[in-house]
């Protein structure tokens, strides 16, 4: 996929349009299907396809292209930031996300718009992650209580939203009209502002598992925590929860010293997650606690900062982790 600032030039719209005609010697391969963000769970990214090869690159031409048209927004104080979205693709519709989180539907073969979505993020102002707004894609998942109908997440900043992938329309029976608030449920109340996302959930069986972004910027007492979550793909219910920054009782929280997990934020999961679909297993790289330059008062490891965690997908039970960097100062998460 290409990344441009504003506008989406969708390569597989571009490449299926513009290869080479088949010769006696090949034939066009058949519509292969990207359902996940990373093209599987696993984050692989990687396309068997070989229409395209060293024979017939020189000859690509666009064959369609589709702009977001999204500009700064003064009555709300926004912009949008880079397109950083990769579209998945299921029986020939794109699905993706725009930098104001949008959500749009395209044919694949034609570029036409088939519905979008405008959570109306920009509403709460400008995410204070210095980069603009920015979005990353999102999840599909069947609904196999009613009649496999596809649906799309997305995590638009403090809000998990289902969409019916034929319509875009909410799905009712999710949350509160298609709509849970991610604000709820953490281990302390937040300032639901500072509280963003900008990479896609995944998905397993009938569970929607995110993380969620902080603003490397802000730095206060009990700025928003970096639980991560799991939510049922047919209510919205919150089935389970790990504790990035652990609890009294909880496995690490002896290593934040001095109380310092009843006050220290972030020690978040903003980056896309992977998941061993097979054994049941997601795995976590969890960033920095708060403040990321400074740890004079959170002493200790700072357990779950800077590592990667392996958890039980279905239950949000810790497996192993590997902490990269004790008692992070350097901003490592990258």
């Amino acid at each position: 996929m290409l990344r441009l600032s504003t506008a989406l030039l969708v390569a597989a719209g571009i490449f299926v349009g513009a290869c080479a005609a088949p010769t006696a010697q090949s034939s066009p391969a058949a519509t292969r299907e990207w359902p996940f963000y990373g093209a599987d769970q696993g984050g692989t990214k990687y396309s068997p396809l070989t229409d395209i090869n060293r024979s017939n690159v020189s000859r690509l031409a666009v064959a369609w292209q589709w702009s977001t048209g999204e500009k700064a927004l003064a009555e709300f104080g926004t912009r949008p930031g880079n397109f950083q979205a990769t579209p998945i693709m299921i029986g020939s519709v794109l699905y993706f996300s725009t930098p104001y989180n949008r959500v749009v539907a395209l044919n694949a073969d034609t570029g036409a718009e088939l519905w979008s979505f405008d959570p109306k993020a920009y509403e709460d102002g400008q995410p204070p992650n210095g980069t603009g707004f920015v979005h990353r894609g999102v999840a599909a998942w069947r609904d196999g209580a009613n009649g496999n109908a596809l649906r799309i997440f997305i995590n638009s900043r403090y809000r998990l939203i289902c969409l019916d992938a034929a319509t875009g329309r909410p799905v009712d029976g999710f949350g509160a009209h298609g709509i849970v608030d991610l604000s709820k449920g953490l281990i302390w109340e937040i300032n639901k502002t500072h509280y963003t996302n900008t990479s896609p959930p995944v998905i397993y069986k009938d569970l929607v598992i995110l993380g969620n972004g902080v603003g490397d910027r802000l730095a206060y007492r009990n700025d928003p925590p970096g639980d991560v979550r799991a939510f049922d793909a047919h209510t919205g219910k919150q089935v389970w929860t790990f504790h990035t920054i652990p609890q009294p009782g909880e496995f690490g929280n002896d290593t934040w010293q001095q109380d310092s997990w009843s006050y220290t934020g972030h020690t978040n999961v903003w980056a896309p997650f992977t998941l061993d679909e097979a054994r049941g297993l997601v795995y976590l790289p969890v960033t920095t606690p708060s403040n990321d330059f400074y740890g004079g008062r959170r002493p200790g490891a700072n357990l779950f900062g800077e590592s990667l965690v392996c958890l039980d997908a279905a239950t949000g039970v810790r497996k192993w982790h590997f902490q990269l960097i004790h008692d992070g100062i350097w901003d490592h998460d990258k």
